[in-house]
């Protein structure tokens, strides 16, 4: 095996693989904040910034 093949090899896992596990990560991070359970911790990471504001003061 030449230094062209073991290329061509990689290049060709990562066309058809790799792709798919990108696939496979973006729709699994795209979806997390949407399971079940994960409302209150949303919401917390939402509101964070206004809690413990003096106004100004």
């Amino acid at each position: 095996m030449n230094d062209h093949s073991i290329y061509e090899t990689l290049r060709q896992l990562a066309d058809s693989w790799g792709l798919l596990a990108m696939l496979i990560m973006f729709l699994v991070l795209t979806f997390w904040p949407f399971r079940p359970g994960a409302k209150e911790r949303n919401h917390r990471a939402a509101t964070a910034i206004f809690e413990d504001q003096s106004d100004g003061e």
